[in-house]
């Protein structure tokens, strides 16, 4: 009976979810034209580049003809939205190929660093946090508390360029980016996984600064909390007082947290798939911004934003099953 009520409440949540997802994207992508329309890069001369020096002006207005780009922008709109709706994402201006392809070859890449720097984070973030607030005032809580600062005050290219520095160049243990090694002539899997470790470990390390600080805030407050005092005078042991009582409480607010720090996560994969020549959508949309590759753009901004939404809504979900208070009171 509680499971079914659960999954009614789940399904429900999931429809709202849906209904608000709808014109949000729409949204976005009205938000999207109307940048491009605004934007000073014209297209064309980006497609061009060197020749857009002595391409003749025809054959450049043959080229917008050829894009649409002559049209009125609602008419563009309309005509992009129709195509979106038939699954139709167009043509890469700056790859040659269909977006649907690009996107296809990088995704799973892209999806396969972000999993691991997503694991390693939260299971970093929760050691160091518990640590933290453990050891609160001692050296080690000063020194977790300073490096998490620190860390949230670099820029994550910053840190990518200092960790290439020591690891890559003066200690050689690992290679500097790229998905396998430049005489390779396949893709062998202990070759991406030499190539993915820090790049995995440089976004997870980015974007677990104000986890760890949220942690420790959280455990150091569920620890003066009634039933942690009353399961500290019964004589437990502090490992058991901490691990099975404090922390269950205080990781409930850290779903939600989780799910929020989903756009900071989709950025610094941007940021760290570009410093490290990682073969995935996120430095795709670099090289479509800098090449005014307007289609392809519109799709990974897309993409990005369903990422986001489906994030928070894992989140919500993952909140239903570890607080009991909601599964009780239902999830509108």
């Amino acid at each position: 009976m509680e499971a079914g009520r659960v999954i009614r409440a789940l399904a429900r949540m999931a429809v709202w979810r849906l209904v608000f997802a709808v014109p949000l994207l729409l949204a976005v992508t009205i938000g999207m034209f109307a940048l491009a329309k605004a934007s000073p890069f014209d297209p064309v001369r980006q497609y061009l580049g060197d020749r857009a020096l002595t391409t003749s002006p025809e054959v450049a207005e043959r080229i917008r003809a050829n894009w649409g780009l002559d049209r009125p922008l609602a008419e563009q709109y309309l005509t992009w939205l129709g195509n979106l709706v038939r699954g139709d994402l167009g043509d890469s201006r700056s790859l040659h190929r269909p977006v649907a392809e690009v996107i296809g070859d990088r995704l799973g890449w892209t999806l396969l660093a972000v999993g691991c720097a997503l694991v390693l984070m939260l299971a970093g973030s929760l050691v160091a946090g518990v640590l933290a607030a453990w050891r609160r005032g001692s050296w080690l809580d000063r020194a977790i508390t300073g490096t998490a600062y620190a860390n949230e005050a670099a820029p994550v290219f910053w840190t990518g360029l200092l960790v290439i520095w020591i690891f890559a160049v003066k200690l050689r243990w690992l290679p500097s980016g790229g998905l396998t090694d430049a005489a390779a002539t396949t893709v062998e899997p202990g070759d991406v996984l030499r190539h993915m470790i820090l790049p995995v470990v440089v976004l997870a390390f980015s974007q677990s600064s104000w986890l760890v600080l949220f942690v420790r805030e959280s455990l150091i407050g569920a620890l003066r909390e009634d039933f942690v005092i009353g399961a500290r005078a019964r004589g437990l042991r502090e490992r058991t007082v901490i691990l099975r009582h404090a922390l269950r409480s205080a990781l409930l607010p850290f779903i939600t947290l989780l799910g929020a720090r989903v756009p900071e996560l989709v950025t610094g994969a941007i940021l760290v798939e570009s410093v490290f020549s990682w073969p995935g959508v996120a430095s795709a949309s670099v090289q479509a911004a800098l090449s005014a590759d307007f289609p392809l753009l519109a799709a990974l901004t897309l993409l990005a934003t369903l990422a986001v939404l489906v994030g928070s809504l894992l989140a919500d979900t993952a909140y239903v099953f570890a607080d009991p208070r909601v599964r009780v009171l239902g999830v509108s």
